[in-house]
């Protein structure tokens, strides 16, 4: 899939500012396709297009304070494709709020620092490692 396809990006923060900074480093150093929503509403119109990853801000109410929270976002993705990795970025460095949204089943969490894009950027390499042994896997499977 990275070979040949770009990865489909759906970036969901409430800060703008934040959010495209994000999209750039984003685009900067790899070749990704991205979405940006300022809230989780607007992410969930688009879940058709079928992004490989969303990284999805757990707060969501800087704009709108009825605007859903990621929490509730996340459990509306799940219901939709349980599949899509979403991993939670938030500025809370609690354990647990990071502990809440793995058992709302996110990939991972990742706190707003000088370092999350970098830890973001690892984090996707690591779920297209893992599709790719399921893949692989599968493909065994299917020959026993």
């Amino acid at each position: 899939m990275m070979n040949k396809e770009k990865i489909k990006l759906f970036l969901v923060d409430d800060d703008a500012v934040f959010l495209k900074s994000l999209e750039l480093e984003f685009l900067d150093h790899a070749d990704f396709v991205i979405e940006t929503f300022a809230t989780g509403e607007l992410c969930l119109k688009k879940l058709s297009y079928n992004p490989d990853v969303i990284i999805l801000d757990y707060q969501l109410d800087g704009i709108d304070k009825t605007a859903m929270n990621g929490i509730e976002t996340l459990d509306k993705i799940k219901e939709y494709n349980q599949d899509i990795p979403v991993i939670m970025l938030s500025s809370q460095d609690k354990i647990d709020v990071a502990v809440n949204c793995m058992h709302h089943r996110a990939f991972d969490y990742v706190v707003k620092s000088e370092t999350a894009f970098m830890r973001l950027q690892k984090i996707i390499t690591t779920i297209f490692k893992y599709k790719k042994m399921e893949k692989q896997l599968s493909w065994y499977m299917d020959r026993m």
